[in-house]
């Protein structure tokens, strides 16, 4: 759908923006309303103050919702199946411990985000972090403390990768506007996402772990039981001093040295075949990621058979489908009893997630009708002449776009064209071009909020309220873009 001409002035909109988000606010965290009822009723009352036609509502409601829904529910729905193996079998245990053996206990969080900005270059941020949660959670059990010691540099290094680092579409596409190099853009994006993500995120992730005490969510994966139907064990419980038992993924009983024993047989797959599953969407994906590249540079002639048919294996939930059932094959079925022990643990993980996906879809319905509202492009007319330089121009449109209506995406498109026109007429070199695109991205990345449906995610996946989601993962989100827009400035003068 297209956005509507504006009814009203910038202001009269972003007054409607901002209340729409402090009732979204009072709905939730004072009334206590179920997160999806009150996005949905704050989605059609702003659609109604901003004026568009009743007839079409309905429409502009499904375009957000959809559009979300569609990526995000196949997304969840094979993720934590894969999850769901990756505990019971205790394949995640195998890889929590080698990682840890590796870096130390005392860097197990730094492990896990080093471990995640590997995985992010290629891989979406949600798509990353949905498989990358069951190691998340296997860790932060056994070390306990508050889970945003272990969540936050993960999630945060996926973010920084997914917002500013080729192959990742938001910095394609914004490359592409700027008519900037995309191979540059590469260059320059990784260094200054990996700094900006050790400086702006991880010590910030220590303070909150520290501060804030978050319980491992153990609902997600839904109840372990053994193949004769029982409980597999108490969850949670200490196994310790400093360490929580593996709870929803282990069977009763120790195993070798107390460690917990998988729920499924005893036998405990080899780390190099959790590796090998955990690198089959990533390679499919780099595929995919690398052949739409190769054909947006024209390198690859469009419509090319063997290209396509990478680029079907290589579509994220075509990729996480075939993940699952290499999983099923290698990690389940050669420790279950029947094949139906396995259908009934991958069947019980999709339950929790209902809540995710729905939640998620709203929050995406809420930021859809922001955006066809008409805020972001009278916002973009006002602050076409800022009167800045051009890289501080391309940050402040873009962080003023993505708080107005929530999406990344939107943010990084919208500014790159908005400044396409003084960046041809001024003819920096590809480098300024780059750090343009990051400096955008860095905008884009700041002050994820309930009209970002990402936000919803990270919330539902840690088991966070709105109010802790709002003091941990908006803080980490600004932090992280205002490290990477400070470090484009540095190097700005050089470039």
């Amino acid at each position: 759908m297209e956005a509507i001409d504006p009814a009203y002035g910038t202001g009269t909109l972003l007054l409607i923006a901002a209340v729409a988000v402090a009732l979204l606010l009072f709905l939730i965290m004072r009334v206590k309303l179920h997160a999806f009822v009150a996005l949905v009723l704050t989605s059609v009352l702003t659609a109604l103050a901003v004026g568009f036609p009743l007839a079409d509502i309905p429409d502009v409601l499904a375009y957000g919702f959809a559009d979300t829904i569609g990526s995000v529910a196949l997304l969840v729905a094979f993720g934590v199946m894969l999850g769901r193996l990756l505990e019971v079998t205790g394949g995640a245990q195998v890889l929590a411990d080698t990682l840890i053996g590796r870096f130390g206990e005392r860097r197990a969080p730094l492990a896990l985000g080093v471990a995640a900005l590997f995985f992010g270059f290629p891989i979406f941020f949600d798509a990353g972090l949905v498989v990358f949660l069951p190691i998340i959670l296997t860790v932060a059990r056994r070390f306990g403390g508050s889970l945003l010691l272990y969540a936050l540099p993960a999630a945060g290094a996926f973010a920084a990768m997914h917002a500013m680092t080729p192959p990742h579409p938001g910095p394609v596409a914004a490359a592409e506007a700027l008519d900037g190099n995309i191979g540059v853009t590469m260059l320059v994006g990784i260094p200054i996402g990996v700094v900006a993500w050790y400086a702006g995120v991880v010590p910030i992730s220590r303070l909150m772990g520290a501060r804030i005490a978050l319980d491992v969510p153990n609902a997600l994966f839904g109840e372990v039981r053994d193949e004769h139907g029982r409980a597999a064990g108490p969850g949670g419980e200490a196994a310790g001093p400093g360490r929580a038992q593996a709870g929803p993924a282990v069977a009763a009983g120790p195993g070798e040295g107390g460690a917990p024993r998988p729920a499924l047989g005893e036998r405990p797959p080899a780390f190099g075949t959790v590796l090998a599953l955990l690198l089959v969407p990533l390679v499919l994906i780099s595929c995919d990621t690398v052949v739409d590249t190769l054909t947006t540079a024209g390198t690859i002639d469009e419509g090319e058979d063997w290209a396509e048919f990478l680029g079907l294996l290589g579509n994220t939930p075509v990729a996480l489908l075939i993940t699952v059932l290499a999983a099923i094959l290698l990690l389940g079925r050669p420790r279950a009893s029947s094949m139906a022990q396995v259908t009934g643990l991958v069947d019980e993980a999709l339950g929790p997630v209902c809540s995710i996906i729905l939640i998620t879809g709203a929050g995406g319905m809420f930021g859809g009708v922001l955006e066809l509202s008409g805020i972001g492009a009278a916002l973009s007319d006002s602050l076409a002449d800022l009167g800045f330089s051009l890289v501080v121009q391309a940050f402040v449109i873009s962080a003023l776009l993505r708080v107005a209506q929530g999406s990344a995406t939107v943010a990084l498109t919208t500014t790159a064209g908005l400044i396409a026109g003084p960046v041809a007429e001024a003819q920096p070199g590809d480098l300024k071009i780059s750090l343009l695109v990051v400096a955008i991205a860095a905008g884009a990345t700041v002050l994820s909020h309930v009209n970002d449906s990402g936000f919803w995610l990270v919330s539902r996946f840690f088991g966070m309220d709105e109010k802790t989601t709002l003091r941990t993962w908006t803080v980490v989100e600004t932090t992280l873009g205002l490290a990477a827009f400070l470090l484009t400035l540095l190097v700005w003068p050089l470039a």
